[in-house]
């Protein structure tokens, strides 16, 4: 791959009644034109919010020459302008005692270090033809393939429910 060749990587999340059957789809391709994969993975119980960054984890996870830099569309302002105006940083610093989601802050924090990356939001639903693909992909794993366990959504509804008595 040449010195200018990037990774681009496009994300949508879902949920089906929020929190409900949840999904996400990307799709990751270069720049060069050499390269392009869609993943999907659907989950019995989730919110959109946690469907739209894990999306986003599981991309990066999947690079494999983390020397090239890389590109994030989402259409998930939370996502977007987490990491972009810096709140992440500021979750970080308070052990991420207000932050929504900690696990998987923490956990892209995580698979983010060391990879070169820029995020960027681009509008749903406005015939952008990868979010539209990560769109479908996701939809689909939420209402077709929900048989993953979101044991992060799933430890945050059992401690809200050891506060009431």
């Amino acid at each position: 791959m040449s010195d200018s060749n990037k990774i681009l990587i496009y994300t949508d999340g879902s949920a089906l009644g929020n929190p409900g059957p949840g999904g996400y789809g990307i799709v990751m391709k270069t720049t060069d034109g050499k390269l392009e994969k869609k993943f999907s993975k659907g989950f019995k119980l989730t919110t959109n919010n946690r469907m739209e960054l894990m999306a986003v984890i599981d991309a990066l996870k999947k690079i494999k020459d983390k020397s090239l830099p890389v590109e994030i569309y989402s259409d998930s302002k939370y996502v977007v302008d987490a990491i972009r105006q810096g709140w992440i940083h500021k979750w970080k610093a308070n052990r991420f005692a207000k932050a929504k989601n900690p696990d998987l802050w923490h956990e892209f924090l995580k698979v983010s270090d060391g990879i070169h990356y820029k995020i960027f939001w681009v509008k749903g639903h406005n015939n952008h033809p990868e979010n539209e693909i990560c769109d479908r992909l996701a939809v689909t794993a939420a209402k077709k393939e929900p048989v993953h366990e979101d044991t992060g959504y799933e430890q945050i509804l059992k401690n809200k429910d050891s506060k009431l008595f």
